[in-house]
């Protein structure tokens, strides 16, 4: 290997061990075209082989290549970039290409959408949550929040408030713990949940 590249060597085999067994790095000599170091080898190329890098046209100023999607020999999708090293004299003299192999992830994400999905005309069974109440104060507070921009963790007191009077007036405390149940739901104690709704009855009244 070029004496001037051996340093770069480390920095592929650095890169390959923080992220194996999905990443390879394979250092090209722009001098000889040929790979002079390949770590983490899962594309089955071997040192010394012929680069096939010379038909790239480098720019002045051009130091990275991609990302870009290639396929491993074994069908594999992996993604890609190749970053050009130059020398004091801003002359290209390798190129380093990181490929990482995505198709592992890509397997998982299939794999938890097909878990998370579920099929449109599978409705809930009425049976089941005709009396769950902590299902419908679930969706009660998601609506109230997501119709308004807001998350649970975010609201204020007076937002807070707010929740447990519009639940008091849809009925939602009707149920044996409600109060309980939407206090913890909220972040706030019982008792504060009480203290809003007699200031609300009183209002009322």
């Amino acid at each position: 290997m070029n004496p001037e590249l051996a340093s770069y060597a480390a920095v592929c085999d650095g890169v390959a061990q923080l992220f194996q067994p999905f990443v390879e790095v394979v250092l090209h000599d722009l001098e000889t075209e040929t790979a002079a170091h390949i770590a983490g080898n899962f594309s089955k190329r071997e040192i010394g082989e012929p680069s096939l890098l010379h038909e790239i046209d480098f720019r002045p100023t051009e130091r990275l290549l991609g990302p870009y999607e290639k396929v491993n020999w074994d069908g594999r999708r992996i993604k890609s970039i190749s970053i050009i090293l130059r020398d004091s004299n801003e002359r290209p003299t390798a190129v380093m290409c990181i490929n990482a192999d995505v198709s592992h992830f890509h397997a998982v994400m299939q794999t938890l959408s097909a878990f998370a999905s579920i099929p449109i005309d599978h409705a809930k069974p009425a049976s089941l949550f005709k009396e769950d109440w902590h299902e419908r104060i679930n969706e009660y507070i998601q609506n109230w929040t997501g119709s308004r921009g807001l998350i649970i963790a975010g609201l204020t007191r007076e937002q807070k408030q707010q929740v447990v009077k519009d639940l008091s007036a849809d009925g939602a405390f009707g149920g044996k713990n409600s109060a309980a149940y939407i206090s913890r739901i909220l972040g706030m104690g019982r008792a504060t949940v009480y203290k809003y709704l007699n200031q609300d009855r009183s209002v009322d009244a």
